[in-house]
């Protein structure tokens, strides 16, 4: 007797239909027409079978928080940056907990069962670390979290910037973040790159630093980032988050760039709808996208995934943690709607954003964990453009969240008839 069993499912495109055996949280078995007994069968009916989208950029403590203390009425990332040193001194454990939970009620029915989050470690009381701490072990059975200790008013700018880094580490916060470009000077950004670098490397953690989200060209922390992963050895544990300043760079300086971020064996994440709505502003006609360079990078082997970075919040006033959401803005804003560049997206949301975050047992091979997505899709071009219902959402061989079929009906003068947008 095995846990799970689903039937007729689609785990590729233009693949023949397979049955998934899960036993123990883990899957046993992928293969055309199992026979087994199982205490659940769930009949995919050819619909699409994905392992769960990962959030490889998010920001959990202020997410849900828009309006507190006031709208962001320019939309741009600084005026973000200030409501929320104004909301600081009002936040509660409380208020930050419920948000968060409410958050990840969303991430689960849309199939996230992965999030990097980045949480504030200037506040001197480290609030929302502690918060995201507590949050992070209760949910751990729906949800894996990974934290990401976050200078948001910079490293070095801040008072006790660096003590108040390592005391969120000591409590047990998994990655190492930063923000260079906001230090005071490029100097300083220099400065503590190779300082956050070197804490990491002392640690044994891995590196996510908000890296040039800036539209000024010459906003280049990305390359001391790949000096020092290079230098520390840290190659494969290190990942350049926004990278936006990419999008205005020279191309003769971005041809040398990409090979050493190669060499490096960086990880990047991409977060087109915030980015979009963040960068550019200060343009006329025409308007930058503010974008990194994402075809161009993942043309050089370099691992790329997508991120929400915010929802409701001062950044961001709208979202649902639909990641492939985030996919289809990808798709548009990089200029990447070519049938494998749609694959690619695709994976930039699913197992690129895994290998961003180190997850172990992910994927549907047999002896991977029993984590899983059943869309109302047959393929991922489909699942792209349609951003369909997850009819099961399933965490270690148990389903934990369930949507019935969407279907339209339309009546044209002829009677009802049923629309299938697929």
């Amino acid at each position: 007797m095995i846990d799970l069993l689903i039937k007729n499912a689609t785990i590729g495109n233009n693949s023949p239909l397979v049955d998934i055996a899960c036993h123990d949280g883990r899957i046993m078995e992928v293969s055309p027409s199992l026979e087994a007994e199982a205490m659940q069968t769930i009949d995919a009916k050819g619909y699409m079978v994905t392992p769960p989208f990962v959030d490889s950029h998010f920001h959990m403590d202020a997410t849900l928080s828009m309006g507190l203390p006031r709208l962001n009425q320019s939309g741009t990332l600084l005026e973000g940056i200030r409501i929320w040193g104004e909301l600081k001194p009002d936040l509660t454990p409380e208020a930050i907990k419920a948000r968060a939970l409410k958050l990840l009620r969303w991430s689960v029915a849309k199939g996230n069962l992965a999030i990097r989050t980045h949480v504030d470690t200037t506040d001197p009381t480290l609030m929302g670390v502690d918060v995201l701490l507590e949050v992070r072990d209760e949910m751990k059975d729906l949800v894996d979290i990974q934290l990401v200790a976050f200078p948001q008013d910079g490293l070095l700018r801040s008072e006790n910037g660096v003590s108040l880094m390592c005391r969120a580490l000591d409590k047990g916060v998994d990655v190492v973040g930063g923000i260079p470009h906001f230090e005071r000077t490029m100097e300083d950004g220099r400065k503590s790159v190779a300082m956050l670098c070197e804490l990491a490397a002392a640690r044994g953690l891995m590196v996510d630093m908000h890296c040039d989200e800036s539209d000024d060209p010459h906003s280049r922390h990305i390359e001391t980032l790949t000096f020092e992963t290079q230098r520390l050895g840290l190659q494969g544990r290190v990942t350049g988050s926004h990278l936006t300043s990419m999008h205005s760079m020279d191309n003769y300086y971005v041809s040398k760039l990409l090979p050493l971020m190669a060499e490096a064996n960086m990880n990047c994440v991409c977060n087109p709808l915030v980015n979009m709505n963040l960068q550019g502003r200060h343009d006329t006609y025409p308007k930058r996208r503010g974008l990194m360079r994402v075809p161009e990078l993942m043309d050089h082997g370099i691992n790329v995934s997508l991120g929400h970075d915010d929802i409701m919040d001062p950044w961001y006033p709208m979202g649902t943690h639909d990641m492939l959401e985030v996919a289809h803005m990808g798709a548009h804003a990089l200029h990447m709607t070519g049938v494998n560049q749609q694959n690619l997206l695709f994976d930039a949301v699913t197992v690129n954003a895994s290998q961003t975050l180190g997850l172990k047992g992910y994927g549907l091979e047999a002896g991977c964990n029993a984590d899983m997505v059943i869309l109302q899709a047959t393929s991922r071009m489909e699942a792209l453009r349609l951003h369909p219902t997850r009819l099961f959402v399933i965490r270690r061989g148990r389903v934990v969240s369930e949507t019935p079929e969407v279907l339209a009906t339309v009546n044209m003068g002829n009677g009802p008839e049923t629309v299938d947008f697929r």
